[in-house]
């Protein structure tokens, strides 16, 4: 039965809190137009009342005016509250907002939560302090071996330098050995000869040839 004439199934949504909005909104602004036109009405009463002498047509007059006056001042009332409630649906609306993007910025907090948690539960906190204490002695040991490869075996571990100082300064006054050359003197008589060479002059006819040659 229900289905057939749709009682209950075709309920309408409540409305939103923007739905009133809108809605006072709309009021407001129909009240704004009726008050322009009573402020017009206004405005030609009491151009017609300047116009006319005390007596009944200038009370009649006044009596409309009143009349009309009431009732702009009872739609600035309505304008006044509607106008109260806009005010205090839209702080509510931006209340509603911050909270909603409250409550998003939170549920985002926790998931991030949550990851950290994760990825640091895979995390072995004595593993890496067990490889930094590894990598301090494997550093140690590449120093160790610098040292090693670096040591000089000919030189003595202890040397004075007294000794040093007064061995190069022997050095330096021994006499410098002459060094035999062969080509030097061509004229010093060999040691197996017994008597010094002849030396025998050219006649003046040979050098006189020589010199011509």
């Amino acid at each position: 039965m229900n289905r057939i004439f749709g009682s209950s199934a075709s309920k309408k949504p409540k409305p939103t809190l923007q739905d009133a909005i809108s809605s006072t909104d709309t009021r407001i602004g129909s009240i704004e137009v009726k008050i322009r036109k009573l402020d017009g009405e206004l405005a030609r009463y009491k151009d017609q009342m300047s116009k006319l002498r005390n007596g009944p047509g200038k009370d009649a007059i006044q009596q409309r005016a009143l009349r009309t006056l009431k009732q702009k001042k009872m739609y600035e009332s309505q304008l006044t509250q509607l106008s109260q409630q806009t005010f205090n649906m839209e702080s509510a609306a931006i209340a509603t907002e911050n909270l909603r993007n409250t409550m998003a910025t939170m549920d985002a907090m926790q998931t991030a939560n949550k990851e950290l948690k994760k990825q640091y539960g895979k995390i072995d906190i004595d593993k890496i302090e067990s490889i930094q204490f590894d990598m301090e002695d494997l550093l140690e040991q590449a120093n160790e071996v610098q040292e090693m490869l670096g040591r000089s075996y000919a030189v003595p571990d202890e040397l004075d330098e007294a000794d040093l100082e007064a061995e190069l300064e022997a050095l330096a006054l021994e006499p410098e050995e002459e060094e035999v050359s062969y080509l030097s003197d061509l004229n010093k008589v060999p040691d197996f000869v017994d008597e010094p060479p002849v030396v025998v002059q050219e006649s003046p006819e040979k050098e006189a040839v020589k010199t011509t040659s």
